[in-house]
């Protein structure tokens, strides 16, 4: 059974640094590029980060880079987001999601492309 299990989202204030981590069971993890996504209350699922199969390639939309850093461990099947100079606009429902698809060599940046997620975790940002 296939499982995608997030931790490390908090309460911080604006200015913070944060790490998220995701921890994938029973998952082929080397066939599958992973995703950080978030939703915010009203708004729909957007992705933050995402990482090639191998871990040698990232994509961030202009929103978080310079600020958020994905990464990968084989070995521990997890994958990461380092997460800087959080802002209020930050605040949301962060996911972790594994696809096997790739589009024009990366990962897509829809969510109905992935098929397994985890639960979320909650990051919230106060100014």
């Amino acid at each position: 059974q296939v499982q995608l299990v997030e931790s490390g989202g908090r309460l911080v204030q604006a200015g913070a640094s944060l790490r998220l981590s995701c921890v994938a069971y029973g998952l082929p993890f080397g066939s599958r590029a992973m995703g950080w996504f978030r939703q915010a209350p009203g708004k729909e699922r957007d992705v933050v980060a995402r990482i090639s199969w191998s871990g040698a390639s990232t994509w961030y939309p202009d929103s978080v880079k310079g600020r958020f850093t994905i990464s990968r461990a084989m070995a521990k099947n997890t994958v990461d987001l380092q997460m800087n100079s959080l802002k209020p606009e930050d605040t949301a429902v962060y996911y972790c999601g594994a696809t096997p698809r790739l589009f024009y060599g990366r990962p897509s940046r829809a969510p109905i492309e992935y098929d397994y997620w985890g639960q979320g975790t909650q990051v919230t940002v106060s100014s």
